[in-house]
């Protein structure tokens, strides 16, 4: 049994101002290509198949499009879960007749844990659900977190479950230990929103959706697949993969990886605004990539935002590495007045605690100057 895990492709998504859409066409383009090539048994989705409940239209044009092409045009099972971006109701319509072509899309979660049969495995489809919904569903008021949550649902599965033959939880939530990054939406304040690993030790494999990176945990069967594309500057040094999965009739599976090649990578870069737009730079550079700035200069720059942009056409952020450093020094900055200091003395204080640069002697030069011509003007 071969099958292809993937998750989180976020259709919709919005990346500081950007919409990526085209960026998602052009990359399940190349996915598709991969589906026809290894002919897998079966495609998972773990679940955050859009970015929000409500997506654009053209969000929801692309995933009709590509799913026709991977279930009707290249006659591959699907099998897909909600996660917590997605609307539960609205990715439920259908499910019913879906499962004629063999597309099994599970929004919201039921009493009803039967697998889904794929050549010899079971996959159990468990979409995101908030921990009220599960107690409300299995009438358990000892459920408040989402490990008790995950820990009743599993119970329930066990109830029915062959332990002789394949099993395969697809599910939606957040490892403890996991790896996370900055475009994924918190489940719930503190650690209630975590599940344990050792929870899923009754399944052959768990195909998991929802933290981004593929090394998210280090584990033997619970995986993550990562997010199709690179939705945050957090996660630029990441690998973006999908993962290839054949299994044998007892279980045992070998795991290897695809790269997908987005048209643009998302990457940072730092130095001096000259530099940067300097041709023996920037020509060895791919000027087009979606890029995070940090500018080292120090003092006033006029306007470098365009000026990088006239090179680098996709500049989506830019910052100043003084003004980070400079921020976290002002919440603790403290001064005394000391009568016996200079107003030069007690400046250079200032400087050094508001500011990383070094207080030069052309610094002092000027300063020493502006306070002369004070004490000038107050006849001090």
């Amino acid at each position: 049994m071969k099958f292809i895990h993937t998750a989180d492709w976020h259709l919709g998504k919005l990346v500081h101002g950007k919409y990526m859409t085209e960026d998602q066409k052009l990359v399940l383009g190349e996915f598709a290509d991969v589906v026809a090539e290894e002919k897998p048994d079966a495609v998972i989705i773990a679940g955050d198949l859009y970015d929000r409940s409500v997506p654009p239209t053209e969000a929801v044009e692309l995933l009709d499009e590509v799913l026709y092409k991977l279930n009707v045009e290249l006659n591959t099972p699907i099998v897909a879960i909600a996660g917590n971006h997605d609307s539960a109701e609205r990715l439920s319509f259908g499910s019913s007749w879906y499962r004629n072509s063999h597309f099994y899309l599970t929004g919201k979660l039921t009493n009803d844990f039967r697998p889904v049969h794929i050549n010899g495995v079971n996959f159990y489809l468990i979409p995101y659900a908030e921990p009220g919904i599960v107690r409300q569903l299995l009438g358990d008021d000892s459920i408040h977190s989402h490990q008790e949550a995950m820990r009743a649902i599993i119970d329930q599965i066990e109830k029915n479950m062959n332990p002789n033959e394949p099993n395969v939880l697809v599910g939606h939530a957040f490892v403890l230990g996991g790896q996370t990054s900055d475009s994924e939406r918190t489940l719930s304040v503190g650690g209630s929103g975590c599940v344990g690993a050792e929870l899923f030790a009754p399944f052959s494999f768990t195909a998991l959706g929802h933290l981004h990176s593929p090394d998210a945990i280090r584990h033997e069967t619970v995986k993550y697949s990562g997010s199709l594309l690179k939705y945050s500057f957090s996660e630029a040094k990441q690998k973006k993969s999908i993962s290839i999965i054949e299994m044998d009739d007892k279980g045992r599976f070998e795991q290897r990886y695809r790269s997908l090649s987005p048209k643009f990578d998302m990457r940072e870069l730092e130095g001096h605004l000259e530099e940067l737009l300097d041709p023996s730079f920037y020509e060895k550079q791919k000027c087009d990539d979606y890029l995070k700035v940090t500018l080292l200069d120090e003092g006033a720059l006029i306007d470098p935002i365009n000026k990088l942009r006239q090179v680098y056409g996709n500049v989506l952020h830019l910052e100043r590495k003084l003004s980070q450093t400079d921020t976290k020094k002002k919440g603790s900055f403290s001064i005394q007045r000391d009568e016996r200091r200079s107003e030069l003395e007690l400046f250079e204080q200032f400087y050094q605690e508001m500011t990383t640069a070094e207080f030069s002697d052309e610094k002092r030069e000027v300063m020493a100057t502006v306070i002369n011509k004070v004490h000038k003007e107050e006849g001090v």
